[in-house]
């Protein structure tokens, strides 16, 4: 699978971008604030519907303009597929897929198949644990495109729910059982949309595992071994010795939510779900998390990429590699083993600030980033 052409309108820095891709490697080569990430942003963006920069879509628009398109066209085993993502503020954002225009933006997910590594990477070990459940779910998602529909189920019932929870304490205590009634209807629909999504998370941590394991070694050889858990907080599936059913999970949440009820009612939030877990990240007996050296925290975020990296090859059609200045981030050897996966990816787009952050024996295809005065201020150009 390889990306063959990206166009951008009023996407971030860019006005307007054609830039044509071909397999092997490609380098964007420009000084820092010049609009490179932003290319990778929106391939990123094309396989995920999400960004690695901002958790929201309206910092995707140029300033000034009111939506911005990403188009790529796409080749898998020798088939054309053409992707088209419309991004508006304040409205929902459309698709077209082969110039048609689908339901839902979540049905081109799959189309493009990618793994990013950026800067950004470290927030997957030293960061909240929303970091980290967003990184199994856009994985998840990859393996599986209908999880995303389960994702934004899920979403919605705990945003609902949140809101009920607010008013139900004071609708408790003036005696109206109706609020509590209409909660425990949400109770059903948090545990079969969450249950779904956790019994996703946990199959894909298992078949993880291994793989982030064998990363770590190769990128670490002389530290402690690398392990992956996943943990939730619900009692029972926490103490489960493996992946259960769905129907397990849902019941599981059922239990969870009754044994907190009080303590829900009394905070106002939901305290029971795939929302409230973590991808546990340990090396030797210690967490991660503020146990691990720097260096020891690079490997491990670079073994979780190069973990989904693999088990996304062994699902089917390699995924385009995105690396983000991740070179000039690394030591010496922490780089040549990167560089060493790199080598035998179908597809890999590097962004650098010099060309001396890339290997020096790549035989890689060079774009310069430049940027020029526009109508509406600074805009990123591309000179291939």
């Amino acid at each position: 699978m390889y990306a063959r052409h990206l166009t951008l309108t009023d996407f971030r820095s860019w006005a307007h971008a054609d830039v044509d891709l071909e397999p092997g490697r490609t380098v964007f080569v420009g000084p820092n604030g010049f609009g490179k990430t932003n290319l990778v942003e929106a391939l990123w963006y094309s396989a995920t519907l999400g960004s690695h920069r901002v958790a929201t879509d309206a910092p995707l628009i140029r300033a000034g303009a009111e939506r911005a398109v990403v188009s790529t066209i796409v080749v898998n085993d020798g088939r054309e597929l053409a992707v088209d993502l419309e991004i508006t503020t304040g409205r929902a954002n459309k698709a077209r897929l082969n110039r048609s225009p689908v339901r839902s933006p979540r049905e081109v997910l799959g189309v493009l198949r990618a793994v990013l590594f950026s800067p950004e990477d470290l927030a997957l070990v030293r960061g909240d644990p929303g970091e980290r459940r967003r990184y199994l779910d856009e994985l998840a998602t990859t393996c599986r495109p209908a999880i995303a529909g389960v994702r934004a189920d899920y979403d919605k019932v705990v945003r609902q729910r949140t809101a009920l929870l607010k008013t139900a304490a004071g609708a408790r205590y003036r005696g109206d059982t109706s609020v509590l009634s209409t909660l425990e209807v949400w109770d059903g629909h948090l545990a079969a949309h969450g249950a779904a999504l956790i019994a996703a998370r946990v199959k894909l941590v298992e078949q993880l595992h291994p793989e982030v394991q064998k990363a770590y070694q190769l990128l670490a050889p002389a530290s402690r071994p690398a392990a992956i858990r996943y943990r939730s907080s619900v009692e029972a599936i926490e103490n489960a010795p493996g992946p259960e059913s769905v129907e397990f999970y849902e019941a599981a949440l059922l239990d969870g939510l009754a044994r907190r009820r009080d303590a829900e009612l009394e905070r106002g939030v939901c305290l029971v779900g795939p929302h409230r877990d973590d991808l546990e990240l340990r090396l030797g007996d210690q967490p991660a998390k503020g146990f691990a050296s720097h260096g020891e925290s690079w490997s491990m975020a670079l073994a979780l990429r190069l973990g989904a990296y693999e088990l996304l090859r062994a699902d089917g059609a390699e995924p385009v590699l995105l690396l983000d200045d991740v070179f000039a981030e690394l030591d010496v050897s922490r780089r040549r083993a990167l560089a060493g996966v790199a080598a035998a990816a179908e597809q890999v787009l590097v962004t650098a600030a010099v060309s001396e952050d890339i290997p020096e024996d790549w035989d890689a295809r060079r774009v310069e980033i430049r940027m020029i005065d526009g109508e509406n201020g600074r805009i990123s150009v591309v000179q291939q």
